[in-house]
């Protein structure tokens, strides 16, 4: 037995049970790992609070897709995990948990240099950051304009651009100007007269705009300040993206998929050599998770939520 997340209907955090389940030994090609960090993503919320509809069908749901532990035991035909190893969980589902069973083709190896918070909310945020800005092209002498760059994806980004050789100009609230400044980008407060703002930060001009934030105030600054539409990506505002013919990037599409998995070699070796961090911003016992989500949906200090279980 092992105690799990589950939301037994659709609705606010408060209908999130912690529950026994039964869990059963790895087949062929599987690794059960003793988990020791949970990442929190907004798309954890998003599963059971019906943003993505409420087929009874569907329910219970069990929530995660990233987390790190301890592999406890492997299945036959596994030639590159061992118990013991310390590995990163992503992709996966249901990582909410004391322990899981996840093909051993979603571990990677923990660097020994990071923690285990940081490695659970490592490869979602960065998956997702690398997709988009591989999308939009970005490289050196490129100036790129990041929307919520205080964010867990926009953080990342910001750290990525700039060792890519771009020049970052990252939007975030006021109280987070000097975490953006930290990660190497030129901060700048969003609201009335961003665009402004960022043209006299960029007298020559924005060659490329990531948008994590998803407002009509990002997508509107960003179509006004890069030429190329195909420069212009979004990981939020895919109604806009349609409209007005620019770019979005998802983990459900299959090319999206395929980049973030390719992704994960670099981000581990980048987050284990120091080059890449994660902020993180609060943690919960897993036993908390309803608080956890509550708090991830108000105002809250820049980095990543962890679970511990």
């Amino acid at each position: 037995m092992t105690k799990t997340v589950v939301a037994q209907t659709y609705g606010t955090p408060e209908v999130l049970e912690l529950v026994d389940i039964d869990l059963p030994a790895p087949k062929s090609g599987e690794v059960l790992v003793d988990v020791k960090a949970i990442g929190v993503n907004p798309f954890d919320f998003k599963l059971y609070s019906g943003a993505f509809g409420t087929d009874p069908e569907k329910l219970p749901i069990r929530l995660g897709g990233e987390a790190a532990g301890v592999v406890s035991a492997v299945g036959d035909a596994v030639a590159d995990v061992t118990v013991g190893d310390e590995v990163i969980v992503s992709p996966g589902n249901g990582l909410y948990s004391e322990q899981v069973v996840v093909p051993a083709s979603s571990v990677t190896a923990k660097p020994a240099g990071i923690g285990w918070e940081q490695a659970a909310g490592l490869l979602l945020v960065g998956g997702t950051a690398v997709d988009a800005l591989d999308t939009i092209r970005v490289g050196s002498g490129d100036t790129v304009l990041i929307h919520g760059a205080s964010g867990g994806v926009g953080a990342i980004a910001v750290q990525l651009a700039v060792a890519r050789g771009a020049t970052v100009i990252g939007t975030a609230g006021a109280s987070n100007q000097e975490y953006v400044r930290s990660l190497g980008a030129t901060p700048v407060v969003y609201g009335n007269g961003l665009e402004a703002r960022v043209r006299e930060l960029a007298p020559n001009g924005v060659d490329a705009a990531f948008d994590t934030a998803g407002t009509d105030e990002a997508v509107d600054t960003s179509l006004a300040l890069v030429t190329d539409k195909s420069r212009i990506v979004t990981i939020v505002a895919f109604g806009r993206a349609q409209t007005d013919g620019f770019a979005s990037v998802g983990g459900g599409n299959p090319a999206s998929a395929e980049a973030r998995l390719k992704a994960r070699s670099e981000l581990v070796e980048q987050a284990g050599s120091g080059h890449l961090t994660v902020k993180i911003a609060k943690t919960f016992p897993l036993t908390d998770v309803a608080l956890a989500h509550t708090e991830l949906q108000s105002s809250h200090p820049a980095g990543k939520f962890i679970l511990i279980p």
